[in-house]
Parts: C-alpha cells; sequence; structure tokens
C-alpha cells in the first residue's frame, strides 16, 4: 500500500477523512466501560479523531469536538505536572516497567514492597496524584488548569456524574491506596486522595483539547505559551513510559500495531506523540477486553501506516 507522504499541514487531513470513511466500515467495534454506570451507555459507534501540530494548528474528523470522560490519558498530564515539581526523586516512589497485569491488579504491590510498577496502572497514578496533591494542595485542580490553559478551551470540567460514580464504585481502588499506605508510600488521608483522583479521572474533553494539551510532549517539554514544564530528557522519559506501559498490559501489542508514545484510558480516548512532528487524540468508547478503544487503536494503526510517521 503506498504510504500518503504528508508534507505539509493541510495534508493530514485527507489522511483523517480516509481514516474515518475506513473505520466507519468496520464491524465489531468492543463494548464501553460497564464498571463504571456512567460511561455504560456510550454508543460504541461514536468516533472522533484529531492531530495537533506544535505550532497549535489542529485538524479534526467525526465527533472530533465532542467531549468525552477522559478517565486514565489524564494520568501523562498529572505525570508530567509531578515530574516538574519533584525531578527524578519521584521514581523513588514508582517504577517505570511494564505490569503484564490487569491496570487495577493488586497482586504486584505485595511482591514488591507498596512500589507500583508504572505511573499508568491505577496503583501508580495513585502514587503520582498523592505527591502532587502533597505539593499542590489541589492536585485535580492543577490538572484541570494546566488542560484548559494548553487546549484554549477555559470551559473544560470535571464530570460530576462521571466521578460520582467512580466514587460510589471505587473499591478497588480505595484497597490499592490503603495497601500502599501501609508501606508509608501514600502521604495523604487516603479519603482526599480518592477524591481527587476520582475527579482527575473525570474531567471531559474533546480530541481537539487532549490533542493540543498532549503537544507539550511533540514540542518536547514546552508549553504552549512558549515556557518549558519538562527538560528535553523529561519528555523523552515520559514519551518511553507511555510507549511500554500506556495502553495496560497490551503495551506491547500497540508498539507493535501503532509504533508511536500513547495513553489509553476506558473512557475510549487514546493520545499518542510523535515526537517533533505532531499529537494525536482519536476516541470511540467500545472497548478490547484490555480496556482500550478497538476503533482508535485500529485508527492510528492505519494513520502511521498511510503516513510513515512512527518512533522506528
Amino acid at each position: 500500500m503506498a504510504i500518503m507522504t504528508v508534507t505539509s499541514s493541510a495534508a493530514f487531513l485527507p489522511v483523517l477523512e480516509r481514516i474515518a470513511e475506513e473505520i466507519g466500515r468496520t464491524p465489531g467495534r468492543g463494548r464501553p466501560a460497564d464498571y463504571i454506570p456512567a460511561l455504560a451507555a456510550r454508543d460504541p459507534r461514536s468516533f472522533g479523531m484529531a492531530v495537533a501540530e506544535p505550532d497549535g494548528t489542529v485538524y479534526g474528523v467525526g465527533e472530533w469536538r465532542r467531549p468525552f470522560s477522559t478517565q486514565s490519558i489524564t494520568k501523562v498530564f498529572t505525570l508530567a505536572l509531578d515530574l516538574f515539581r519533584e525531578g527524578d526523586a519521584l521514581w523513588e516512589h514508582v517504577g517505570r516497567e511494564p505490569s503484564g497485569n490487569p491496570f487495577n491488579s493488586l497482586v504486584q504491590l505485595e511482591y514488591e514492597n507498596g512500589i507500583p510498577r508504572n505511573p499508568f496502572i491505577n496503583a501508580g497514578a495513585l502514587v503520582v496524584t498523592d505527591r502532587l496533591q502533597t505539593r499542590t494542595g489541589d492536585a485535580a485542580g492543577e490538572l484541570l488548569a494546566f488542560l484548559r490553559a494548553e487546549s484554549g478551551n477555559p470551559d473544560l470540567d470535571f464530570d460530576l456524574e462521571v466521578a460520582a460514580s467512580e466514587t460510589a464504585h471505587g473499591d478497588r481502588n480505595a484497597a490499592l491506596a490503603h495497601f500502599m499506605a501501609s508501606y508509608r508510600n501514600i502521604d495523604n488521608p487516603v479519603p482526599v486522595l480518592l477524591d481527587q483522583y476520582f475527579r482527575q479521572c473525570s474531567v471531559a474533553a474533546s480530541c481537539a483539547d487532549l490533542a493540543l494539551a498532549t503537544t507539550v510532549l511533540a514540542r518536547h517539554g514546552v508549553r504552549a505559551d512558549g515556557t518549558r514544564l519538562l527538560t528535553r530528557s523529561q519528555a523523552k522519559q515520559v514519551n518511553a513510559v507511555m510507549l511500554t506501559c500506556g495502553t495496560y498490559d497490551a503495551a506491547g501489542e500497540f508498539a507493535y500495531r501503532v509504533g508511536l508514545p500513547g495513553k489509553s484510558g476506558v473512557g475510549g480516548g487514546i493520545i499518542a506523540v510523535v515526537p517533533g512532528r505532531c499529537a494525536l487524540c482519536v476516541w470511540s468508547p467500545g472497548l478490547d477486553e484490555r480496556g482500550n478503544s478497538v476503533a482508535g487503536v485500529a485508527a492510528l494503526d492505519r494513520f502511521t501506516t498511510l503516513t510513515g510517521l512512527s518512533v522506528f
């Protein structure tokens, strides 16, 4: 198959339109996350995709302006915000290795003395949120302010219905937090931490919003206003952990098919980074058995195949 060479910004749009047409003909789109009741009713055939360039130019197709529940996608930005504040000291409290287990697993914590494998499984994200909470006093608020600034959308907000739904069904996350607290790897009271974490995951944003926010990693750590959030080395680290750990226990398959750093969420969104070139977000709420959007993975696979843009 011929590669659709992307030589200018406008060339992204025909690629997106072709992908949307192909995805629209694809049967079998997975099932929404039914363990979070507020997400269970989403239509698995919904689809949106956006590409943002480092200068803020953004293109999209489908429902690319429709807000959806970001869920675990926000873990990338919370990680970046905490790395900005404490640097490598963070890595004494959370690892950088793939887990090989489901995102909400308790198994490895006992073997590894309360240190989560990576910042993108739930246990690791709880640690990162806890540490950001200690440094800011409002981790979820800090995240929301960052996303509003980077996306240029002041209307971004928490979806309190989703946050309440997660709180009502958050026993596993509470267990993870209490278990790590027993190893002194959590600083804040667990109820405070869980409130911050569930609000963080409930942010509603569109593909356009998230693609724009993710360009901080395409720009090697530089924010939209030109200030630096991360060093080039830290931006490389975040991208590397996204590649190896960003799609739960399917990270190897995602790297094989897509070839980009990416982070998925059970709301059906996936962000991805082409360092130096662009950032992407795709959304379709039908998930596979590992919690990744079926159409989202397929769309990113087609994007890298059609454009030849990959880290490999």
